[in-house]
């Protein structure tokens, strides 16, 4: 039986992480099954980074 899990960030947020990280010619031509194992995780690590900064933030305001 397989499931079939439901994505964690949206479609456009995966496009723009793509995008700043230089894969979304690869994405856009192959897919997201084309991208390297390395760019999947370095897309991951830079979404960890901009969900810290954004709850620093929300943090610090008065």
């Amino acid at each position: 039986m397989s499931r079939r899990r439901r994505s964690i960030m949206s479609e456009s947020f995966k496009n723009e992480l793509a995008q700043d990280l230089g894969f979304y010619d690869t994405v856009k031509t192959e897919g997201w099954g084309g991208i390297r194992a390395k760019d999947a995780g370095n897309m991951v690590k830079r979404a960890i980074q901009l969900a810290e900064q954004s709850a620093a933030t929300r943090n610090n305001r008065p």
